[in-house]
């Protein structure tokens, strides 16, 4: 089955990460963990945080995909999952949520995000969530209570999916050869 790495094309109208989605599913295969009533020193006893934290992108983990009759598989670089996080963030994206990419959500926010760096020192690993370095982990507050109550407490959606735009990047590199091409012939004509 053929494996295709997706780059971000920054020169193109759309581009990057534009939402994270909670899913019931989620196509990097790994689930979220729900902080609910953790006592924290300074915080109200019984307060519950309404916190999901988990992987928002894995590098180099194949995720399938099908599209018109073809089958294949998608991966990440470690350098494309940090480039997206970065770019999510300046372009102030940390509230655009979704729910199975069909809903937009209010009263969802991304409030703590970062890229693992040891699998052993990470904070991922405080909530024995084994995931390797360079994933891109979120934390994100949960204000909507009708979507705290009805989709994660009754674990209806289990983790984390992105939505954005992003390009082969065999076919970049082809579009870039044949744009080099396309100035080579411009110049000796002219």
């Amino acid at each position: 089955m053929k494996i295709i790495e997706l780059i971000i094309d920054e020169e193109a109208e759309l581009f990057g990460i534009d939402a994270i989605s909670l899913v019931e599913k989620p196509a990097i295969e790994s689930d979220f963990l729900a902080l609910k009533g953790e006592k924290v020193v300074l915080a109200e006893a019984d307060a519950d945080k309404r916190m999901l934290i988990g992987a928002a992108l894995i590098p180099d983990k194949p995720i399938y995909r099908a599209s018109g009759g073809d089958e294949f598989h998608v991966y990440f670089s470690k350098r494309t999952v940090r480039r997206a996080m970065e770019l999510f963030f300046k372009y102030g994206n940390q509230s655009n949520t979704t729910l199975e990419h069909e809903h937009k959500l209010n009263g969802l926010s991304v409030v703590e995000s970062w890229i693992v760096e040891s699998k052993e020192n990470d904070k991922s690993a405080m909530y024995n969530l084994d995931v390797p370095v360079g994933t891109w982990m979120v934390s994100v507050k949960v204000e909507n209570d009708a979507i705290w109550k009805d989709w994660v407490r009754s674990d209806k959606v289990k983790g984390f999916s992105i939505e954005g735009y992003f390009i082969d990047k065999m076919e970049a590199q082809n579009r870039e050869k044949m744009m080099e091409e396309l100035k080579k012939l411009l110049t000796a004509n002219a």
